[in-house]
């Protein structure tokens, strides 16, 4: 990886004061070809897609058809049908949340270390007489120990805390060994390693392209196609039917009878302009250089008596450091960084249940990307030392 040559693809990062950018697992900025794809539409054919038949429109149905094969090559989905455009991860999983046939007391089992936007949709769901159970992160034997009965596993590929992962290559195995389906959320693992849902056998997956170097308000559901044939429609309405009387209506082919009303074109166009740059620069590449810039911060926190939350080895945390400096509040440690230009997050990351549970008032997170270099880590690492000091 030519880090220095991928950082002028970002304009921000060619400005005279350029940002020390570690809030990566929230948002990832976005380089210009992205930002060019996405204007070219506004710019060139900003009409409707899959409705009417002029230049315009034809233009933005074939870019936006191949927006779709490109993010289902990504992700190695059998076909593009099987890709349905949300607008984030949270909209994914709300959907299959309200799509499926569900029949009272099905049980639905996560990790005790979900991110909100995959705990709250089935906390909501007990309304409807379903069943939520936990089991602890990463924890092999008390998952097979809960999966008896489960109708779907649903959890998180990655945890955006402190960026260790479940063993989901073993854990689906096992769901499906008992008859159960598997939903991953893989918001922080698919912008930074391959996500394979063929090889993975994943029966659902979502992802944001906001943090893939894509626009923001564009996510994507992955789905098996006999598995969304069996589900029901969630938002409805434009789009979602092939025809309608007063009293009844006839459904839309899969993927669009999931795409209720106009859809962002624009950002469609963009999300696949993302991974198109992403498989350019080689997800093993950014990986691996992910890993070395945390095993260079690990270093130094530890040499410095900074506490890292998950496994203490960095290779278990892919490009994420989740921290805290003694009893220091993890919004005061954020704030004296940013006076340096530093740009990390603090607090509970969306992930209170976890934090709560552990007795731990949240903490600091620096999370890394292609874009970032060494250089940059020891620029925090000494500001850190002075920031120690104070405590």
């Amino acid at each position: 990886m030519n880090i220095e040559k991928i950082r002028k693809d970002f304009p921000i990062l060619n400005e005279k004061k350029a940002p020390i950018y570690f809030d990566n697992a929230c948002m990832t900025l976005k380089p210009v070809q992205v930002i060019n794809k996405m204007n070219e539409y506004y710019e060139q054919y900003p009409a409707c897609g899959g409705r009417s038949h002029h230049r315009l429109a034809e233009k933005v149905t074939e870019e936006t058809m191949k927006a779709r094969k490109e993010i289902a090559n990504f992700f190695n989905a059998k076909n593009e049908r099987e890709i349905i455009f949300t607008r984030n991860t949270t909209e994914g999983i709300n959907l299959v949340a309200n799509s499926i046939r569900w029949n009272k007391g099905d049980i639905i089992l996560t990790s005790d270390k979900e991110h909100n936007s995959n705990l709250i949709p089935w906390i909501v769901a007990k309304n409807r007489g379903l069943r939520h159970e936990i089991f602890k992160f990463n924890d092999v034997e008390d998952f097979k120990k809960k999966i008896k009965g489960v109708r779907l596993v649903s959890i998180v590929h990655t945890s955006n805390v402190d960026g260790s992962s479940n063993n989901v290559h073993e854990m689906i195995k096992i769901a499906h060994e008992n008859n159960a389906s598997v939903l991953l959320d893989a918001a922080q693992s698919a912008p930074h390693k391959s996500v394979d849902v063929r090889k993975l056998d994943v029966d659902f997956m979502v992802a944001s392209g906001h943090k893939m170097l894509g626009p923001s308000g564009m996510g994507v559901l992955y789905g098996k196609m006999h598995l969304l044939e069996e589900l029901n429609q969630f938002l409805v309405g434009g789009d979602t039917v092939k025809n309608s009387h007063y009293h009844t209506f006839e459904p839309e082919d899969i993927p669009e009878r999931f795409e209720a009303g106009l859809q962002n074109y624009a950002g469609m166009i963009g999300f696949a302009e993302a991974v198109r740059y992403l498989k350019k620069v080689g997800l093993k590449d950014i990986e691996e250089h992910e890993l070395k810039l945390n095993a260079q911060l690990t270093d130094a926190f530890n040499n410095l008596g900074i506490t890292i939350l998950g496994p203490k080895d960095p290779k278990l945390r892919s490009g994420v450091v989740g921290f805290n400096v003694g009893q220091m509040n993890p919004h005061d440690v954020a704030l004296m960084l940013n006076t340096h230009n530093i740009m990390i997050r603090s607090g509970m990351h969306c992930v209170h249940s976890w934090f709560n549970a552990h007795k731990i008032n949240g903490s600091a997170r620096a999370s890394f990307y292609l874009y970032n270099t060494s250089e940059e880590v020891e620029e925090m690492i000494k500001r850190m030392r002075e920031i120690v000091k104070l405590r």
